[in-house]
Order: structure tokens, then C-alpha cells, then sequence
């Protein structure tokens, strides 16, 4: 795992190469262990790269060059074994042992087309000599970052927005249309972020740009929900459980200690059981839980997977005073707000395990492959009760019946207050807009904020980016549709949370359940299989019967890493809550509405993120907006 930085002169004249240091001293922290660069022979294309040394800890060093190709690159390709026999069989001589020499001569042998080729976590941008272009390209899932900024005279490329805004021609600007999507949502959708001018190159993309500043982008790849009827129920659950242990097996491919992310649940508690698998020694497992009440500690649950697997087990208690300590250098960390407050128990459990380990596997995107939210069934119960009343349904083969979801609907009972507010905009609105009501966090959220930014909120607008995300696949299946937003919006910004709080502490996160093989192969299984009686996971449950200890794998009360937020906002915490959120500075700015702001930090719900979300963009302004901020304190926490 790594940090790369990449300009592109468009004006002919040379990089600032002192700038471009600087740009790559702002992420040091993700690669700590080496560092290098380039400049072209030509003079318009460098390149910096921070390296956190995993494979090939001797020869790897990055910017890499062989035969007229240079390239800069962040993350793992995992099949880079059996690529580089395929590539030895096509004539390629290797000089080291490293993924990245293998990103190379792939390129070398197929050009772009090698990118579909790749297994793994990335983000490069490669500068190809012979033919003056510039290749950018990201993973299938986002899993590493890629923002660029292009200027009047130059186009620049980074893991972190930080980065760019250490060049002294960017001046951080907010952009509106990605803040309503924030208030909204509390992620942003397609390529936008916060700051005017700086976007992200989407997942499953690349772009190819000349050295006189033309850029094609071209999609790569994109799941495919064309269901196979040809299969039964058997045949998929054994085809998965082989690529579950197959991926695990891959991710476990490294030349430092491998430990895995544990919280209890059936994601994290998968990867490690099969990681354990893959090990002569004890696997390593890191799990995070807070003493403020049973409602907030699953470590039982992580116990027992532990013990099953013989683990050698480390546990913390993220405390109150770590919060208030460390939530502004978080907000610096994540170049924009997170998505939940999940961000803080996890920087703890990561810092934990960068002490012992340098890689860590973790669950991430179980939920969003196989349908593990709780709205997937809240919003299936709505679509089926609506087509039994009409007699018809829009999804022909993949329509779920009400009657077979009626054994599994007391699932729903402790979500008894979501199913209210979402039966109450009416059963008979389009699949858009009921899954829209089910994502949209503006309700209590929007009269937090000030009748000036009020007046300009565009719910609506939103509501049609949501849009053409949720329509985008060529699928009749509701179920599929709400998986496919939620894997393109949701888990991004989750991804984004995994990827900073993880490099922060210089510990490289896998995450082995998005493995391509995997979420095609599911996208294939008709939904009736997928989703049976309206289970949640029923799938996946399948796949791992008899893998995990019973009380986890018939778990129904999956937290999702919950912080007792509000119980500090009302304790200890309050006068940190209070410092930010009804200060000066903040009145100043004329965001928030100061009366619903105080009637929350007294009394706001547990388990709400309405405070959380405006603690978030406050923060975030006074690090990045405000004057002087990114020039000042930035230093301070890259040191």
C-alpha cells in the first residue's frame, strides 16, 4: 500500500519538482517506508511515490521503469503470480518479484486491456514514453483512492485530495452540488467531492490522457446481473464457498505479518475463519467494542470465532477522551467528511493492529454483495405488498411473492421505526423513490441547517443522481437494483473510511469478500436463490454453513461497530460538542441552525447521525476551508 502523486505540464514547461515533493510529504504517512521519483526525459511528466514496503520488500522500489514505461502505483494485484507465469510463458524476463514489475510488463504485452486482466486493490498512473500518454486507472470497487485536478496549465493525480492542495495555484473551494448530496446522503455520488474542481476517477475506470491535455475515460468494467437459470441452489453455494477460500487465500499472499479485522460479525468473522485456514501459525485478530453498554460490545461474538480458530486475540475500548482527542486529526486524515462515526472505533482498532501486523484482512462489502442491510428487506416487504394489491409485479422471474417473505418479516421488528417513516411516503411510489426514502438521512437532518443554505437545498436534484445510479443496470430485479446503488454510492464511502483510518497508521487493509469472481458470480444468481424468502445473506449463509460457531452464524443482531455518541455529546464530551458546533466560528459561517444544534446535543436519539453529520462538515471546514487551515495544520498531523 502506497501513496502516489503524478503531474502532467500541459503547457510544455517543467513540474515543479519542490511542489511535487511536497505534495508527496503530505501523504508520507501511507508509505513511510521508501521513497522515489521521476521526471521525464522530456521534462512535462513526474512522478512521487511513498511506499509501504509488503512484497518484494528489497527490489520493489517505486516510480518503476522498464522499456519506455514508467508507472506509480498504490495497492496489490493478488493473481500477480499467475500472471507473471503467463507473461514468463509470452517471453517476459522478470528483475524482481514484485506486483508492480508485473503491472508493467502486463501493459508492455496488452496495453490497456491488461487492466481487465487485474485481480486486486489499485490505483496507478503510468507514463508510456513510446506513445506520450498518461494511463490512470482504479480497481473495480474503489478500494484505492485516485482524485485528480485539472488546471489551465496541468493536470495532477493523487491518493489524497491533501496532496493536491499542497500546490499553491489550488484554492479550496466548496462544491455545492456534492454538499447537497452530503445533507442528503451523507456520501457524495458519481466523481464529485466536496471541493469544487477536485474529482475522483471512478471505480472499474481508466482514462488515457496525451501530453496536449486530450483524455478519453472508458469503463472497464461493471457487474453484470444477467441471471443464470441454468444452475441450482447447490451448484451456487459450492461454486461460492471455492471462491470465498479462494480469495482469502490470494489476499493472504505477502512477505510481512497478515492479521484480520474481527468484530463478530458473519463478514469479518468468514474472512478470518478462512484465513486461519491459510496459516501454520495462530492468526493474528484485532476487534474494537466500547464499555458504555451491551448495545455497543459484540466481542462475545468475535470471542468465540477467535477460540474456534485457535487465534491469538487483541481487543480495545476506544475511549470518550480518544474521541475528543483525535476527531480532528481524523477530519484532516479523510480530506472529507466520513460517513458514520464508525470512522473513530475503527482508527483505534487499526492503530492496534498496526503494532503487531503490517497487513490486515477485513469484511468489507459483505453486506452490499449479499444483502445484509436491514433495508433490503424493509424495501422488498413494501414492493412485494404493493404487487400483491395490484396483482403484477415489474420483475417477472426474480419477483419475491409476499407469502414467501412472511417467515422471515419478524427480522424486521427492531426496525419497527425505519418501516413507519417509509410506509408513511406511500406503498404505491416508484421502486426510485421508495429505495430513495430508505437512504435519504435529510429527514432531521436538513432543519439542523440555516434557512440561508436552506433556501438554496435542492432535494429533488438529488433525488435525480440517485436516479440514474439506481437505473443504471440492466436488471428487472428490485433486489439487484438496490444492491448495485449501494455497492456504487454506500460502499464507497465506507471503502473510503477503510482506506484512510488503515493508512493513517501505515497498516495496509485487504478486503477479500469484493473479489471480482465473487460479486459476478453472485450478480448471476437469481434473486428468488439470492434472497430467499426475504432472508438477509441467505446465500452467504449457505456458503459458510458449518464454517463458524452457530450463535454467530444465526446471529440476528448485527450491530455495524455502533459509538455511544450521543450518550457523550451528553457527558464529558458535551463541552467538546459545544465548543465546535456553538462556537463563533461556526455561527459565523451560517450553516447550522443554532437552536436545533443545541436541542440535539442535549437530547438527540442513540444511534442517530445527525450530530455526527454536522460535527463532520464543521470540522472539515475549519481544517480545509478557513484560511490558512490546510497550510498550517496539515504539517502539524502529517508530522
Amino acid at each position: 500500500m502506497c501513496g502516489l502523486v503524478a503531474i502532467l505540464q500541459l503547457d510544455g514547461s517543467s513540474p515543479d519538482m519542490p511542489a511535487l515533493r511536497r505534495m508527496a510529504a503530505r501523504i508520507r504517512h501511507r508509505g513511510p517506508d521508501d521513497r522515489g521519483e521521476f521526471l521525464d526525459s522530456d521534462g512535462n511528466v513526474a512522478f512521487a511515490h511513498q511506499r509501504l514496503s509488503i512484497i518484494d520488500l528489497a527490489t520493489g522500489h517505486q516510480p518503476m521503469s522498464f522499456d519506455g514505461i514508467t508507472v506509480a502505483f498504490n495497492g496489490e494485484i493478488y493473481n500477480y503470480i499467475e500472471l507473471r507465469e503467463e507473461l514468463k510463458r509470452a517471453g517476459h524476463s522478470f528483475r524482481t518479484t514484485s506486483d508492480t514489475e508485473v503491472l508493467l510488463r502486463m501493459y508492455l504485452q496488452y496495453g490497456t486491456d491488461a487492466i481487465k486482466r487485474l485481480n486486486g486493490m489499485f490505483a496507478f498512473v503510468l507514463y508510456d514514453s513510446r506513445s506520450g500518454q498518461l494511463v490512470a486507472a482504479r480497481d473495480h470497487f474503489g478500494i484505492k483512492p485516485l482524485y485528480l485536478c485539472r488546471m489551465r496549465d496541468k493536470l495532477i493525480y493523487a491518493s489524497e485530495i491533501k496532496s493536491i492542495l499542497a500546490d499553491i495555484d489550488v484554492h479550496p473551494e466548496v462544491d455545492p452540488v456534492s454538499l447537497h448530496d452530503y445533507v442528503t446522503l451523507q456520501y457524495t455520488l458519481g466523481d464529485g467531492t466536496l471541493f469544487r474542481g477536485i474529482r475522483k476517477l471512478p471505480p472499474g475506470h481508466f482514462e488515457v490522457t496525451n501530453l496536449d491535455g486530450h483524455t478519453r475515460r472508458e469503463r472497464y468494467w461493471k457487474v453484470s446481473y444477467e441471471t443464470d437459470r441454468t444452475r441450482t441452489e447447490g451448484e451456487f453455494v459450492e461454486e461460492l464457498r471455492g471462491l470465498l477460500a479462494s480469495a482469502v487465500r490470494q489476499q493472504m499472499r505477502s512477505d510481512v505479518p497478515v492479521g484480520t479485522y474481527l468484530s463478530g460479525g458473519l463478514d469479518s468473522s468468514t474472512v478470518t475463519a478462512l484465513a486461519a485456514r491459510e496459516t501454520n501459525q495462530p492468526i493474528r485478530t484485532f476487534t474494537g467494542a466500547f464499555r458504555e453498554g451491551p448495545e455497543f460490545d459484540e466481542s462475545e461474538y468475535a470471542r468465540a470465532v477467535a477460540e474456534q480458530c485457535g487465534a491469538q486475540m487483541y481487543f480495545v475500548y476506544p475511549t470518550e477522551k480518544q474521541f475528543i482527542d483525535l476527531l480532528p486529526k481524523l477530519a484532516y486524515h479523510m480530506d472529507e467528511p466520513a460517513a458514520g462515526p464508525g470512522l473513530f472505533p475503527q482508527y483505534i482498532v487499526s492503530s492496534l493492529a498496526a503494532s503487531k501486523v503490517k497487513v490486515c484482512l477485513g469484511g468489507q462489502g459483505g453486506d452490499e454483495i449479499f444483502g445484509g442491510y436491514a433495508r433490503y428487506a424493509i424495501g422488498y416487504f413494501e414492493q412485494a405488498l404493493k404487487d400483491s394489491i395490484l396483482g403484477k409485479s415489474e420483475e417477472g422471474a426474480d419477483a419475491i411473492p409476499l407469502a414467501a417473505l412472511a417467515p422471515n418479516l419478524g427480522a424486521l421488528k427492531q426496525y419497527v421505526p425505519l418501516l413507519k417513516r417509509t410506509l408513511r411516503s406511500g406503498i404505491f411510489e416508484s421502486r426510485e423513490r421508495q429505495y430513495f426514502s430508505l437512504v435519504d438521512r435529510s429527514e432531521g437532518t436538513i432543519e439542523a441547517f440555516s434557512d440561508a443554505f436552506r433556501s438554496h437545498y435542492r432535494r429533488d436534484a438529488v433525488f435525480e443522481r440517485f436516479t440514474r445510479v439506481f437505473n443504471e443496470p440492466e436488471t428487472s430485479s428490485y433486489f439487484n437494483r438496490m444492491l448495485h446503488y449501494d455497492m456504487q454510492t454506500g460502499l464507497q464511502s465506507l471503502l473510503h473510511v477503510e482506506d484512510r483510518v488503515s493508512m493513517a497508521v501505515s497498516l495496509e487493509s485487504r478486503v477479500p469478500l469484493l473479489d471480482p469472481r465473487i460479486v459476478e458470480l453472485v450478480a448471476r444468481v437469481p434473486p428468488p436463490i439470492k434472497f430467499k424468502g426475504g432472508e438477509m445473506k441467505y446465500l452467504f449463509k449457505k456458503a459458510i454453513t458449518g464454517l463458524l460457531p452457530d450463535k454467530v452464524l444465526n446471529r440476528t443482531d448485527k450491530m455495524g461497530f455502533p459509538v455511544p455518541l450521543q450518550i457523550w455529546a451528553r457527558d464529558a464530551a458535551k463541552e467538546f460538542f459545544c465548543d465546535v458546533l456553538l462556537s463563533q466560528r461556526t455561527r459565523e459561517r451560517g450553516l447550522y441552525d443554532m437552536n436545533v444544534v443545541e436541542q440535539l446535543i442535549r437530547q438527540e436519539s442513540n444511534f442517530s447521525r445527525v450530530l455526527w453529520g454536522l460535527l463532520q462538515l464543521e470540522l472539515w471546514h475549519r481544517e480545509f476551508l478557513d484560511a490558512g487551515s490546510t497550510r498550517s495544520l496539515g504539517v502539524i498531523h502529517a508530522a
